[in-house]
């Protein structure tokens, strides 16, 4: 069984990594940039299926030269066996549509897979779209919200528990043929019940350390010719959503006032214990007089 991971490169956003012009504009080329934290969820989810029946994982992913690293640590996460970046200038600036029309492609060229994996949504763009986009080109059944999943390969079906947003959380469960494509949903969490998936998984993790400290040997970089797209239909030119404008990012109000002080200065330092000590018999206090009610 082949399976295929899509992933993407987003913008660290923890505190302190982001950097903003003075308009409070993102600056991406002084921002880290990280794996999609949604992506893991297919990632997990490709394992399970790669430890359960076997088969290979591919990642593939469409951005610049930077994201072999991205690509790097899906490997070493999904224990895939081989990396896909698609590349180029003519690719740049795409909206939803137009990476999915360049990542479609790619899959083809690759030969379509059993299943495609792709996370809920990513966490510089929070649309959602690319997924059932990408799965829109490849006219595969699509299954969204997925919690759990299991093959049935003598049958070549697909069966997942998927979440129903309503007024209620609701789980239902579907049944389709492969191919498929499959979007994770954050609550799906991987299971190795028996001794024997847990051995295997064991055994992947081992075969792929090796493998992904020699990443660039197991990745393949097309550019748009390689995977027979006309630029006009990729890129920004082939991108039909309109930014009407972008409104900067207002900074938080500073919340706390920083003292400085000079670790050498010894009656500072004491005054830091006392103010230490101080609030600690405070919490202590608390803590006690709750436990007394």
């Amino acid at each position: 069984m082949h399976m295929v991971v899509l992933t993407k490169g987003v913008p660290d956003f923890r505190e302190g990594q982001v950097s903003f012009n003075e308009e409070g504009h993102l600056e991406r080329g002084k921002t880290p940039t990280v794996m999609n934290p949604n992506d893991q969820f297919a990632l997990d989810a490709a394992l399970q299926m790669r430890v359960q029946h076997g088969g290979k994982i591919s990642v593939m992913s469409m951005g610049p030269p930077g994201y072999k690293e991205v690509l790097q640590e899906a490997m070493s996460s999904a224990y895939a066996d081989d990396l896909y970046l698609v590349s180029d200038r003519e690719m740049a600036a795409a909206d939803t549509w137009a990476t999915a029309i360049t990542l479609s492609s790619a899959i083809e060229k690759l030969g379509v897979p059993d299943l495609v994996f792709a996370g809920f949504k990513t966490a510089d763009g929070e649309t959602g779209h690319t997924g059932p986009q990408t799965d829109w080109c490849l006219d595969m059944p699509l299954l969204t919200h997925v919690i759990s999943l299991d093959v049935d390969e003598a049958e070549g079906t697909v069966r997942a528990k998927r979440l129903v947003e309503g007024d209620i959380a609701e789980i239902e469960t579907v049944e389709t043929s492969l191919p498929a494509f499959v979007v994770a949903d954050p609550e799906f969490e991987a299971s190795y019940r028996s001794a024997r998936e847990r051995l295997t998984l064991k055994d992947l993790r081992a075969e792929t350390q090796e493998r992904a400290a020699n990443f660039e040997e197991y990745l393949t970089v097309w550019d748009h010719a390689d995977i027979n797209v006309d630029p006009d239909y990729i890129g920004l030119d082939g991108s039909p959503t309109i930014v009407s404008s972008v409104d900067p990012i207002p900074k938080a109000p500073a919340e706390r006032e920083a003292t400085m002080v000079d670790p050498a200065d010894v009656e500072s330092m004491s005054e830091v214990l006392d103010v230490m000590q101080s609030a600690s018999g405070e919490s202590a206090a608390a803590a006690g007089g709750a436990g007394d009610d």
